[in-house]
């Protein structure tokens, strides 16, 4: 990271701080959508910088990587679920039952409009593998970009609210049995009863065939004709599958969504096929698709504004499966 980058993330972290006081989402100003992607892209260049050695859980650069993440939805203005958006929770490596460790989810919340005790959960994990071998694992596709596409859906609906209220989770431990969202549905912050649908985003920024998958139609099939409709004219081609054993992969139980099935809350899953890059050295700032990337996180906000105006319908159809 060069001084000019480090210049960009001191005035962000600086702007983010100002901006935390008793200011609402009502009293800030508009922003251009240029301005949420160009955001974006500076945020996953920072959680994926050499700075944070690949943010495996209960090091050093995961914690920057939460204070970091703690200012953006500062920044954006979420609302804390107590006081304070840090929610943590002891964690083992599946390989070493005995060390403990602290992870930490972060979550913050929009309150809807007309149904504000009805929810709609929207997640990304923040942590990666660390340092291997001596080389950084810095993780931009997985899952800087699916954080960075968290936060600036957060950015979004707090300036356009939603008639559902809308948490935001960044997740902790994905990397490690999908702790974190193990533990937020084991003991979440509201009743499970009342989340009517989970949406996550775990790897989209690499592709180089513009293809975002949509996956978990397989499973809630009513979904897939409203995601259909909400990606129609979207930039990035959106795909379904990954979903069954009719696939070569079957992604249900992959990322953080997972839990969320295993509880019975419908989710769908934002994700690319595997590349080169995946879970390996290579998986920089430098190697992500910009373009790509942009073009998913619009379509992803669309579809998340879509199923937010159309939450009766899609928890209707839920309780009938």
């Amino acid at each position: 990271m060069n001084r000019l980058q480090h210049l960009l993330i001191a005035a962000l972290l600086l702007t983010s701080l100002s901006t935390c006081g008793e200011q609402t989402s009502d009293q800030r100003p508009a922003k251009d959508p240029l301005d949420i992607y160009e955001q974006s892209l500076l945020d996953i260049q920072y959680l994926a910088s050499d700075e944070l050695r690949g943010r495996r859980t209960g090091t050093e650069g995961n914690r920057l990587a939460q204070i970091y993440i703690e200012n953006r939805f500062k920044q954006e203005g979420l609302q804390m679920f107590g006081d304070s958006y840090r929610h943590p929770f002891d964690h083992s490596v599946e390989s070493d039952q005995d060390e403990q460790t602290e992870a930490v989810n972060l979550i913050g919340y929009v309150e809807g409009t007309e149904n504000p005790d009805r929810y709609l959960v929207v997640t990304a994990h923040y942590d990666h593998l660390g340092v291997q071998d001596g080389e950084i694992y810095n993780g931009a596709d997985d899952n800087a970009s699916g954080t960075a596409g968290l936060m600036a859906a957060a950015g979004y609906f707090t300036e356009n609210r939603p008639e559902n209220s809308i948490i935001f989770i960044a997740f902790d431990a994905e990397e490690q049995g999908l702790a974190g969202a193990h533990h937020f549905v084991g003991e979440p912050v509201v009743p499970l009863s009342k989340i009517v649908m989970n949406v996550n985003m775990d790897m989209i920024s690499t592709n180089d065939k513009n293809e975002l998958y949509a996956v978990g139609t397989y499973h809630y099939p009513f979904l897939k004709p409203v995601i259909q409709e909400l990606t129609a004219s979207a930039r990035v081609e959106v795909l379904f599958g990954y979903d069954s054993d009719e696939w070569e992969q079957d992604w249900t139980m992959a990322s953080d969504h997972g839990p969320f099935h295993q509880q019975g809350v419908p989710f769908i899953y934002f994700g690319v096929e595997d590349h080169p890059h995946y879970h390996a050295p290579t998986d920089d700032f430098s190697t992500i698709n910009q373009d790509f990337f942009q073009g998913a996180v619009a379509a992803i906000i669309n579809v998340i504004e879509g199923l937010d105006e159309r939450l009766d319908d899609v928890k209707e159809k839920a309780s009938a499966e």
